[in-house]
């Protein structure tokens, strides 16, 4: 470092110390300490006091300014690194990336709802919702008045079509809202007929099974990878390929060396399930390169890429198929409720005819009813403001999660960054079966997993899996965050 370099980074360094004190993140403040620290940052940056090439602040010596935990700190460098704002350089520290320009729109900061929506940890009795529980959205921020005055519309207004047998590919639609809804978020172009309404997720895997896989098919399969699909994906009589997931996803190179020819693989680009990272375009194009010249079959569970809430969304796989290998799912139990029991399926358009020969023959994705209700609620807009609600609302509940654990368990498991979705994993530190300590929690009313379980193969890696969206307040948050922690103590 030139003598003039340093000076200026001795210059910078006591300014934007100076303007950290101001910061001074409120533990009572609506957005959690990391997102504050993450926003101040961005406005710094935005406002010029930070400039590309900029040295910051070490997370030791910012933690220490700041009196706050090390992992808060961390939290907040992660998620810039990780949008392109800052770059490590190792021993020479974290700068501002020198590619970066300045920004003219820094994120707003998150809004909480109030606690007066609240569905508390103590009512989970009365909810049928446990502490901790994976792949629930925030019930209470379901925007019930909307959906009751739908509903209401369409049972006073039954028509004849919603008496009749359904049409088994899904209500018309609702797969015309499906597919616009796809060109405008995802970029994925294509036409309502390529859009099949099932029962499910797994509605959607045993249609794609029926129509072009056959029992004793090798698949890849992410290891750790989402538990529910595996286990219906190994009863249908299909052999999984475990095939290891790094920051990158997917290991495709791993795949082609472990079974080259393998019929499918199951993927979750956006939000690898459950690591969270995304699929990198070096790997996604190597994977399209190897399903157009084996003839493979991509299935991508986009399962809540709708919940990115730093940055914008990323555009689908689905996106750069031009080869018309990848079969698209999404799900409305993440983003509306499980309830409803309704995803979709969007196939290739050479493919529209065989997948409606085979779906003629089963029972389809049932009433009509919600499913018009769902169109309307898309059409009408109402979809889109709720999943705008809905990531501003997340990144502040996750934030609570987040500093419970790491204030109350923080010696004991690391919280994992990631930018969207609405399950936390946090590894453990030390050696202890993630297994044992995810049976005692569940044995205590929390709905906590262990990474152990959504792997194939052993690892001596454990961790847990803990979904956030029902706290919602921080006072909720470190309650039962505090009865893992007995819980830990005891186990």
């Amino acid at each position: 470092m030139t003598h003039g370099t340093g000076a200026r980074f001795n210059s910078m360094t006591r300014t934007f110390a100076s303007d950290l004190k101001k910061l001074e993140p409120a533990r009572d403040h609506d957005a959690p300490m990391y997102l504050q620290l993450y926003h101040h940052f961005r406005e710094a940056i935005a406002g010029g006091r930070l400039v590309a090439g900029d040295r910051v602040p070490s997370v030791r010596s910012l933690a220490s300014e700041l009196r706050v935990a090390r992992g808060t700190v961390e939290m907040a460098f992660q998620v810039l690194v990780s949008e392109g704002y800052f770059v490590t350089r190792g021993a020479a520290g974290t700068v501002v990336s020198p590619g970066l320009g300045v920004l003219s729109d820094p994120t707003p900061p998150a809004v909480a709802i109030p606690a007066a929506q609240a569905l508390s940890v103590d009512a989970e009795a009365d909810t049928g919702m446990s502490p901790f529980q994976l792949g629930l959205p925030a019930l209470d921020a379901f925007p019930r008045k909307t959906w009751a005055r739908l509903c209401g519309r369409h049972q006073r207004n039954l028509h004849t079509s919603a008496m009749t047998y359904p049409d088994p590919t899904g209500h018309e639609p609702l797969r015309r809202a499906i597919a616009t809804y796809l060109g405008i978020s995802r970029g994925i172009a294509c036409s309502h007929e390529q859009v099949f309404v099932t029962t499910g997720y797994r509605g959607a895997l045993d249609l794609v099974r029926r129509t072009l896989l056959s029992a004793g098919d090798i698949g890849w399969y992410e290891d750790p990878g989402y538990l529910h699909a595996r286990i219906f994906l190994e009863r249908a009589g299909l052999q999984l390929q475990p095939v290891s997931v790094d920051d990158e996803g997917l290991c495709v190179g791993e795949g082609k060396q472990l079974a080259a020819n393998a019929r499918f693989a199951v993927v979750t680009p956006t939000h690898q399930s459950p690591m969270g990272m995304a699929l990198s375009l070096p790997r996604r194009l190597e994977l399209l390169d190897w399903a157009t010249s084996q003839k493979a079959w991509i299935i991508e569970d986009d399962y809540d890429s709708e919940f990115r809430y730093h940055g914008r969304p990323l555009p689908a796989l689905k996106s750069l198929d031009h080869d018309d290998r990848v079969l698209y799912t999404g799900t409305f139990s993440k983003v509306l409720v499980p309830g409803l029991r309704l995803a979709y399926l969007v196939v290739p358009a050479s493919l529209v005819g065989t997948f409606r020969d085979e779906v003629a023959h089963l029972p389809g994705p049932g009433s009509i009813v919600p499913q018009a209700m769902i169109a309307d609620f898309m059409t009408q807009g109402h979809f889109a403001r709720h999943l705008r609600k809905m990531r501003s609302l997340y990144a502040t509940r996750r934030g609570y999660v987040v500093d419970a654990l790491t204030d109350m368990l923080g010696d004991r498991l690391y919280v994992q960054p990631q930018a969207g979705g609405i399950h936390i994993l946090a590894h453990l530190k030390a050696r202890r079966n993630d297994r044992h300590l995810a049976s005692a929690a569940r044995a205590n009313g929390m709905a906590i997993h262990a990474l152990s379980d959504w792997r194939i193969r052993k690892s001596p890696e454990g961790g847990l899996l803990m979904g956030f969206a029902n706290f919602v307040t921080a006072e909720d948050a470190a309650a039962a965050v505090g009865r893992l922690k007995d819980v830990w103590r005891g186990a």
